[in-house]
């Protein structure tokens, strides 16, 4: 009799230990799947600001137009893919915004545009979001994670079929400053030593036929 009831406790500490880490697994997804929801927000706000951005600076043809197409092209990642491919795109529209912005500096009529200073300012507050809503998305991640991945969850956890979360942070070689060019033409060739480049030896005078031969003093 005294063993039945051990069994039956035993048995009901199980199921509510079980239950218990369910419902711990539901409750930090949960928390995952809300930081993720901010950052799309974001996301699609940064979406839908590029095309106004976009057709405030086309009017300036010293903006080449494969800026403007990256950036385009850029802006269409956001809302597409997986996790990983919207935080490398997001990363590198940020950095070839930032770009875009400082050349801005050396275009008096552009900097004085108050629609493009609107969004200029709207694009890196939305940036500053992006960022604030990103580092508790990743520490959310990082806690669901471990707790589907460490023992004796990961063995309910695949049960339950709970699946890993990616962070959203772009790969090491993508979160490098994205070099843009804003000149419609090459650069002209230099006229000195370049920087790391090895100096040019010096011409030799030329010497006349028949070897050198040292002129002779006048005669005194």
């Amino acid at each position: 009799m005294d063993i039945g009831i051990a069994v039956i406790v035993i048995l009901a500490l199980i199921i509510l230990a079980i239950i218990g880490m369910y419902n711990g697994f539901i409750q930090k997804r949960n928390r995952v799947q809300d930081a993720w929801a901010q950052i799309d927000v974001q996301l699609k706000r940064r979406y839908d600001l590029i095309p106004n951005l976009v057709n405030t600076v086309k009017g300036y043809r010293d903006f080449e137009k494969s800026t403007l197409t990256q950036v385009t092209a850029l802006r269409a990642q956001l809302v597409s893919g997986s996790v990983q491919d919207k935080a490398q795109a997001n990363n590198m529209l940020s950095q070839t915004l930032k770009s875009l912005f400082a050349v801005s500096e050396n275009y008096p009529d552009l900097k004085a545009s108050e629609n493009f200073k609107q969004l200029q300012t709207t694009l890196e507050d939305t940036e500053d979001k992006i960022s604030f809503v990103r580092t508790s998305y990743n520490d959310y991640v990082l806690d669901y994670n471990n707790a589907i991945q460490q023992f004796p969850g990961n063995f309910f956890a695949s049960t339950f079929h709970f699946a890993r979360q990616d962070f959203f942070q772009a790969p090491d070689e993508e979160r490098e400053p994205v070099n843009v060019d804003f000149n419609d033409s090459s650069p002209p060739a230099a006229t000195g030593n370049q920087k790391g480049a090895a100096p040019k030896a010096a011409r030799a005078p030329k010497q006349p036929k028949g070897g050198s031969k040292a002129t002779p003093p006048p005669p005194s």
